[in-house]
């Protein structure tokens, strides 16, 4: 199922149709997903089993398989045709994948459908956070989680020898990690902008989560384990949808 491609897409879409292939390849391995923003995650999750969950921006469907395998009913839904193709591939008919704009309203999703919301490393890649994070907690059922991951501003401002840190801005970064050089861009905010756009949708934070890379990252990076112990890469929340309106 395709819905709301063609709008105005996220930043990432063309990139990630670029590099799907490579990255659906290599992503269980790669040690900045599998072994520091995968393990924070996965611990923030609550039990899923019997739970219908939302993955938004599902990529290859790594989460999908996980949370299927163990007992999730999933929905994923990606901006990418290449990377919606993948999960379906990785997870069969175990889930069901739906081409979608997550700059949109997602509004073929019935109100308070959902258990919890699973976004991996995807906000960075919508312009009107205010929208998305208002979406989520409209298809969360009251009680419900919304568990996402994203750069930390701190690292996205001072690594890249940033100057208007209260500005939210476009970068740019060539990824190196999964095959051919391709040049990826997304958004950069202040924190403020960040926990505002949490506050407005109406959303309690459970959690906080610095990732610290695992012994696996050593093993398989040893340059940026070392940089990753001292400085922060990757910043996840736990959040909880509250009986009552936003």
């Amino acid at each position: 199922m395709t819905r709301r491609t063609d709008t105005e897409a996220p930043l990432g879409a063309e990139a990630f149709d670029e590099l799907a292939d490579e990255f659906a390849a290599r992503v269980e391995t790669k040690a900045h997903n599998a072994y520091y923003e995968k393990p924070a995650m996965l611990a923030l999750l609550p039990d899923v089993a019997g739970k219908r969950v939302l993955d938004a921006g599902c990529g290859p469907g790594v989460y999908a398989e996980w949370l299927v395998d163990h007992g999730a009913e999933v929905v994923g839904i990606d901006v990418s045709r290449r990377m919606i193709e993948l999960a379906r591939e990785r997870v069969g008919q175990r889930a069901e994948f739906i081409q979608a704009n997550l700059e949109e309203p997602v509004d073929f999703l019935a109100d308070a459908s959902f258990d919890l919301v699973l976004s991996a490393l995807s906000v960075d890649y919508v312009r009107d956070l205010g929208r998305l994070f208002g979406e989520c907690h409209r298809v969360l059922r009251d009680g419900g989680h919304f568990v996402f991951s994203k750069e930390h501003p701190f690292s996205d401002f001072t690594q890249r020898h940033l100057t208007h840190y209260f500005e939210t801005e476009i970068i740019g970064c060539t990824w190196r990690g999964f095959g051919k050089p391709v040049e990826v861009r997304s958004y950069r905010r202040p924190l403020a902008a960040l926990l505002n756009a949490v506050a407005d949708a109406g959303f309690t934070i459970e959690r906080v989560v610095e990732p610290r890379p695992t012994e696996e990252f050593k093993a398989a990076d040893p340059d940026d384990y070392v940089k990753l112990v001292e400085w922060p890469g990757f910043l996840c929340f736990r959040l909880l949808k509250l009986p009552g309106p936003p």
